[in-house]
């Protein structure tokens, strides 16, 4: 009973919408960064702009159907796999260094990385910085910065 128990939850987060937010995502919604790509090479400060298609930005706080507002991750597991694991998908995102909240519909923005490797992964949140339900994210990229 306990492996059926943990294979239907290990199913759910590897499929999100079990447990994600209950704001609705619309279903071909994409988010995606516009000017970088996995393995670009980049001086700091680096710019990052967002990109959304399927779905509009509003920003937190403000209710209006099939929109949301950006998160970026930064050097952190992706949506689902962090610390919290499961819980991040219900509740609000953090507010810290790895996890930057752009609350005010900002589409893009500039930051001061320390030479190295560093992971970004986007994730749009609803109004109250919850992924929707199907989550929103773009793939996990690595860049360098020289």
């Amino acid at each position: 009973m306990k492996f059926l128990v943990t294979a239907a939850l290990a199913l759910s987060i590897s499929t999100f919408g079990a447990l994600a937010g209950e704001t609705p995502s619309a279903p071909d919604a994409k988010v995606y960064f516009v000017n970088l790509k996995d393995g670009d090479v980049v001086k700091s400060p680096v710019t990052v702009i967002f990109g959304l298609s399927g779905m509009g930005v509003a920003p937190a706080g403000i209710e209006k159907e099939n929109t949301g507002h950006h998160h970026l991750f930064v050097n952190r597991p992706p949506l689902g796999e962090g610390e919290d694991g499961a819980d991040e998908l219900i509740y609000n995102i953090p507010a810290d260094e790895n996890h930057i909240h752009f609350g005010g519909g900002q589409t893009e923005t500039s930051l001061d990385l320390p030479a190295g490797t560093h992971t970004l992964q986007m994730v749009l949140g609803d109004m109250n910085h919850i992924p929707h339900d199907k989550p929103v994210v773009s793939e996990v990229i690595t860049i360098t910065v020289e």
